[in-house]
């Protein structure tokens, strides 16, 4: 059984089981898809921009890119289509960071990884050289 959510375009409440949005915007959605996709299969519209196929179609641009992070639009097919990166918002169009976002955010976890790991490797030679003694002290 569904459950009570907000539909993330319109905010209506529906029943939840598949999709995040309502079935109305559902139909709109697969209805941009349409006019997307047959104005994109005209062999002079495969090399379309985005901006160009926003003006053509006046389907908005971030529903563009999700049907590119769906894969429902493959760049393979269509050169010039792509999403922006999550970090930089630079295009690309296979996952959520470009190479550079990668490779920096790869570079600051070794980084941290080398720093905990002389951090720890200084808590236990504090730990060996520290000595214990039991007993009483006098004092003369």
């Amino acid at each position: 059984m569904g459950e009570l959510a907000n539909c993330e375009r319109c905010n209506r409440v529906f029943v939840k089981q598949f999709r995040g949005i309502c079935n109305e915007c559902y139909k709109k959605e697969e209805e941009d898809f349409r006019t997307v996709y047959n104005f994109l299969r005209k062999r002079e519209n495969r090399m379309a921009t985005i901006g160009q196929i926003v003006e053509a179609t006046d389907v908005d641009e971030s529903i563009l890119h999700k049907f590119i992070r769906e894969k429902r639009l493959q760049p393979s097919h269509f050169p010039n289509l792509s999403y922006p990166c999550e970090r930089c918002q630079r295009p690309i169009t296979e996952g959520t960071l470009c190479d550079a976002c990668q490779t920096e955010l790869k570079e600051e976890l070794e980084r941290h990884d080398a720093v905990e790991s002389i951090q720890e490797k200084a808590l236990k030679e504090e730990s060996e050289t520290t000595y214990y003694a039991k007993g009483e002290w006098k004092k003369d």
